[in-house]
């Protein structure tokens, strides 16, 4: 399905007729020579040195200056943070600045949730609403009628079009013939601005949500094994060499080749990602008639879906214990061990694996070494079961509030905390940073 027939199994025009509105032409929404185009120039891009060495600068940068200040905010005044709501902020920040070359400003929770991020999961919700629903006429009728959930996705994905507009409008007026991000990439190919909105909708997507989403899973199940973050933080001293702390929790990383050498972190967040996938099934159509390798017959024109979530917690593929949070399953004496992509399909495997891989897990990674290091989180109520909304990637019903608190060392002093006064780009700032 994802590899030896991969050709027999592509999105598929259902799958096309459900996303059309909200991914229009983008690459998960298309199969064939458009799908190729795409991916060809994505992965030109992502695939550089250049590109991540500038993608570890933009997100150590980002937490440096914003998501950093903003826990010491916290941290002092006991406030409750909905860490999805920070986590999608700065994602978005993120994915606007490595792949657009614009900065949205979004990590400041003085402001309101912004429109477009609303509508984004507005549109997310209610493409999952479509795709869920036993008879396609009843939504297709409501569209042409525009009534109910077709109204509201069509209100989020106006405001989604006016958003994607302007990004195009600020990078061909700052100039593109010369930059190296993806959008530049994609703008000196294609000449087609409904085109290139579909492309910048896709990859806004995939860079805010699923990002936003471990780390949202993975920071609720810190919360409720706190030996794995008192782990995390021995690694880094092993790693960097420092004695803790960090200058309030992130300065000692300063390399992505550190980020490399954390195989516990690693194997945590995998870990975390086997049991709450940001994107918890993927679903294809057979073209023609086939039969699975265990013997099932597969009709033409069928619905075929595979499913991380359910996989992610099969006996059979992860032993007795596999409904426990036990990053060790990942390490071999002491060093990270990879599985099969075909037992572990979080990121997809064969012909579609996930091109931004690399850049997510350093982002990923350069949060948590930054958190984890200067703040102990805790859930405000780890009695709660999770429990997900719809969406195109998985998102907790009722976010996740937590608090910070400094994270004490065994000296009995806590994490650094630097000055904090307001700057051009951020509520708090790092003193001489803004």
């Amino acid at each position: 399905m994802l590899k030896s027939r991969f050709d027999n199994y592509p999105k598929g025009k259902p799958f096309s007729s459900i996303l059309g509105d909200f991914l229009g032409r983008g690459i998960f929404n298309v199969d064939g020579d458009l799908w190729r185009f795409q991916r060809t120039l994505a992965s030109a891009e992502l695939g550089s040195m250049s590109v991540r060495s500038f993608s570890f600068r933009t997100v150590s940068s980002e937490v440096r200056r914003r998501l950093l200040p903003l826990l010491n905010s916290a941290a002092r005044t006991g406030q409750v943070l909905d860490f999805q709501d920070v986590f999608r902020r700065f994602a978005f920040d993120n994915i606007c600045k490595i792949s657009f070359g614009l900065d949205p400003g979004c990590l400041q929770l003085s402001l309101p949730t912004p429109e477009f991020a609303a509508a984004f999961d507005t549109a997310s919700r209610m493409s999952a609403w479509r795709a869920a629903a036993t008879v396609p006429a009843v939504w297709k009728a409501k569209r042409i009628l525009n009534l109910g959930s077709e109204r509201e996705l069509r209100r989020a994905i106006r405001l989604l079009d006016l958003l994607a507009e302007e990004v195009i409008r600020q990078r061909r007026k700052l100039g593109f013939s010369s930059s190296h991000d993806l959008l530049s990439r994609f703008m000196s190919s294609v000449d087609d601005d409904r085109y290139l909105r579909d492309i910048v909708i896709s990859f806004m997507l995939a860079g805010r949500d699923t990002v936003s989403s471990a780390l949202t899973s993975f920071f609720m199940l810190l919360s409720r094994h706190p030996a794995v973050p008192s782990n995390i933080c021995s690694e880094i001293e092993q790693v960097t060499g420092s004695g803790g702390g960090g200058g309030g929790g992130g300065a000692a990383i300063t390399s992505y080749d550190q980020l490399r050498e954390m195989h516990y972190m690693q194997a945590a967040l995998y870990e975390s990602m086997r049991l709450y996938p940001p994107v918890q099934f993927n679903s294809k159509f057979s073209v023609d008639d086939d039969i699975l390798p265990d013997g099932t017959f597969v009709s033409r024109g069928t619905r075929v879906t595979y499913h991380a979530y359910a996989m992610g917690r099969m006996e059979e593929l992860w032993g007795t214990d596999c409904g426990e949070f036990r990053p060790e399953r990942w390490l071999k004496n002491g060093v990270f061990a990879r599985e099969n992509p075909f037992k572990y399909p979080v990121f997809q495997g064969g012909l579609r694996v996930c091109l931004g891989k690399e850049m997510a897990l350093m982002e990923m990674k350069t949060v948590i070494a930054s958190v984890v290091q200067g703040f102990e989180v805790e859930m405000v109520d780890r009695s709660r079961p999770p429990k997900f909304s719809p969406g195109l990637t998985a998102s907790l019903e009722g976010g996740l509030p937590v608090r910070v608190r400094w994270r004490k060392y065994k000296e009995g002093s806590t994490a650094l905390q630097p000055e904090l006064r307001p700057g051009p780009y951020c509520q708090y700032s790092y003193a001489g940073i803004c």
